[in-house]
């Protein structure tokens, strides 16, 4: 979660002035997004921790929305359905990708891709079946505002590593603000790529549209197994 310059100053107990100063300084991790400042919640809880600063309790409480389940729906319209996507390698794809995606303008897409990359040559996020799920092993460092997935459709499949040895056509590349949006979308991704209605228009592209409304589908489906659950 990005914070505003008052809600920092509020949190940390200072003026506004202050906390301009502390930026300025490099005291601060900020980031410039449409001309204004903006500072990550969790590198903030960071910061203050290692400084031993008496601040606000509230800093210490995970925001409202982050108790919310993520919808997955959501996550790829935001994310984007995108088709024909180029690449020949790994690489190549990556940054295909990463050049697509709809990110905010703080986010440093060179990094996203090194950060992308190194994580394929520790271990291929490659699940079998022609589908890879692309994501960072830390979500907070990318400093997004809301939990997105992009789903690619590659022009031609490329080899990925993968363990049942086919390549992959499709990518499903995840970033979110938060640790816990970030298993979520995993969890409800993995459930939707069992399911055949969905994965039936993963494997035989579909539309945005009827990929969407499948994905509204499997979203339902875990709600209304979830409320079963919870009683």
């Amino acid at each position: 979660m990005q914070l505003k310059i008052r809600e920092v100053a509020t949190l940390l107990g200072v003026s506004d002035k202050t906390v301009y100063r502390w930026i300025k300084a490099g005291a601060i991790p900020a980031y410039r997004v449409h001309d204004q400042y903006r500072v990550n919640r969790m590198e903030l809880l960071e910061w203050v921790t290692s400084q031993k600063m008496p601040v606000s309790e509230e800093i210490f409480n995970e925001p409202t929305e982050s108790e919310e389940t993520v919808s997955l729906a959501r996550a790829l319209d935001a994310g984007g359905v995108f088709y024909r996507v180029e690449g020949t390698d790994t690489p190549s794809v990556l940054r295909a990708v990463v050049d697509t995606m709809r990110l905010p303008e703080g986010v440093d897409r060179e990094f996203l891709f090194r950060v992308l990359l190194s994580r394929e040559n520790v271990c291929s996020t490659a699940i079998g079946g022609g589908v890879a799920i692309p994501h960072p092993r830390n979500p907070i460092v990318l400093h997004v505002t809301q939990p997105s997935i992009t789903l690619c459709f590659l022009e031609n499949p490329v080899e990925f590593g993968a363990m049942d040895g086919q390549p992959v056509r499709t990518l499903f590349t995840l970033v979110s603000p938060m640790v816990r949006h970030h298993l979520q979308l995993l969890s409800r991704l993995g459930f939707a790529l069992h399911d055949a209605g969905f994965k039936s228009v993963i494997d035989n592209p579909g539309t945005r549209e009827v990929i969407l409304a499948e994905a509204r589908r499997v979203d339902r489906l875990l709600d209304e197994r979830n409320r079963s659950a919870a009683e």
